[in-house]
């Protein structure tokens, strides 16, 4: 399993659109994926703007696929108008617990 940690600094005055938007188009379009295992959206506490989006997948590769997608290629441009920078970190979960 693979997770991948999005970062994303959230225009200001964007927030409630960013949550919106994830909950209502982006993670719905997600979960449809082969392979996909969960997506959560997390906001600091201490950064209102600042959001990190944990999405796991079976593989990199089913991973990859969703990128490669026509969902996410048709939302991204939505995405992107709601933030200024974004950082991804992936990381190959050793052990993980439910």
């Amino acid at each position: 399993m693979i997770e991948r940690h999005v970062t994303f600094d959230v225009l200001p005055g964007k927030e409630k659109d960013f949550e919106t938007f994830f909950s209502q188009e982006y993670a719905p379009a997600m979960c449809r994926q082969a392979g996909f295992l969960g997506v959560s959206l997390l906001r600091e506490a201490d950064t209102p703007t600042v959001y990190k989006m944990v999405i796991a997948f079976e593989t990199p590769d089913l991973a990859a696929a969703w990128r490669a997608s026509d969902g996410h290629k048709a939302l991204s441009p939505r995405l992107k108008s709601m933030y200024s920078q974004s950082r991804v970190t992936v990381y190959e979960v050793v052990i993980g617990r439910k």
